[in-house]
């Protein structure tokens, strides 16, 4: 990504997990790859402080293993972004 290249890791976090989206909306669902920019815009978040768009990204990783049957993560990640929101 440019922004990886030019050092402007907050939108990279955002572009990362817009990636994620996006791979976790085709028909199907490209669940692995979502998992993988879902997981690496966490990372970027968690490194610059970035807790809404984290929350973003643990409900899009909910909603992913909702629509694929994977109901124990789902919740896992509902709760959590849950609670980052109401910390917010």
């Amino acid at each position: 990504m440019l922004t990886h290249r030019r050092s402007e890791k907050g939108h990279e976090a955002y572009g990362v997990r817009l990636l994620g989206e996006i791979a976790s909306h085709r028909r199907p669902p490209e669940v692995e790859i979502a998992e993988v920019h879902y997981r690496k815009a966490m990372a970027l978040t968690d490194e610059l402080g970035m807790r809404p768009l984290a929350a973003h990204c643990h409900t899009g990783l909910a909603k992913l293993y909702r629509r694929t049957g994977k109901r124990q993560q789902a919740d896992e990640h509902f709760t959590t972004a849950t609670t980052m929101f109401r910390e917010i």
